[in-house]
């Protein structure tokens, strides 16, 4: 009876976690399931810029995968995923913010808030992150709110 019950835990839970991803997979900024457009989430915070990540340093995620410029950074990674994932799955928080919609973005413009990985649209003449600059508290706490409704 207790293998009985033990099984069907790690059933369900498995079914609760494949769910997770699938949900992930689906509202992430993702390309082939490649997160940042392949830059290296650790490099943000230890090089200050963005790195272009290796095919061959990667893993797999919860359904997302992340690429790394070195080993090293893969391992920090591994150790506290959470802390190195960018906002609001990856999307422009500008446009998370003010608008409350999935923009692109481009990898190299960003900031760190508080320990966490912010992404921007910068194409065009129009560089998001000077405007997210000039009411960044407002525009936080509006994509906050913005991005738990789209990622319920």
């Amino acid at each position: 009876m207790k293998k009985l019950i033990l099984f069907v835990l790690i059933l369900v839970s498995g079914i609760s976690f494949a769910q997770n991803d699938a949900k992930r997979i689906n509202q992430y900024n993702l390309e082939n399931k490649v997160a940042i457009q392949g830059y290296d989430p650790v490099g943000y915070f230890n090089q200050g810029k963005a790195v272009k990540g290796k095919k061959e340093i990667s893993t797999y995620y919860q359904g997302v995968i992340y690429k790394f410029s070195s080993s090293e950074n893969k391992e920090t990674f591994l150790k506290n995923p959470s802390k190195y994932e960018p906002q609001y799955g990856g999307w422009c928080a500008y446009a998370m913010g003010s608008v409350g919609e999935k923009v692109e973005i481009n990898p190299e413009t960003f900031k760190i808030i508080d320990g966490k990985l912010y992404l921007f649209y910068n194409a065009y003449f129009n560089n998001t992150l000077k405007s997210w600059n000039k009411d960044e508290a407002n525009l936080k706490a509006q994509a906050d709110n913005n991005w738990k409704k789209i990622y319920k």
